[in-house]
């Protein structure tokens, strides 16, 4: 149990996710390194549908992911992702270079 706020919760508080290392993969891919240690492949392709991330299919834009606080972001800013959905939606990745690089 612990307590936030002067309100009591069950189990035992998470630390929140954030991303430490992302890196784009070819074929609209991502690489997701996150603060709990645990590396994740994510599938991009699935989500250049929606509008929101429709700029995206540009493989140029996609490229240029960074991070901004804990977050993957592209487009100054203009679009992002959860961690806590790569982390969900994504397969856990080896520490293998050539899959990292995409090959």
């Amino acid at each position: 149990m612990y307590i936030i706020d002067g309100i009591a919760y069950a189990g035992e508080i998470k630390p929140s996710l954030k991303v430490v290392g992302v890196r784009a993969l070819n074929d609209f891919g991502l690489w997701v390194r996150f603060n709990n240690g645990e590396s994740r492949l994510f599938d991009f392709k699935q989500m250049l549908d929606l509008q929101a991330y429709a700029p995206l299919s540009d493989i140029e834009i996609f490229k240029g992911v960074y991070i901004d606080y804990g977050v993957p972001v592209w487009n100054n800013g203009e679009i992002d992702i959860a961690p806590e959905y790569l982390y969900e939606n994504g397969i856990p990745a080896e520490n293998s270079v050539s899959r990292a690089q995409g090959a």
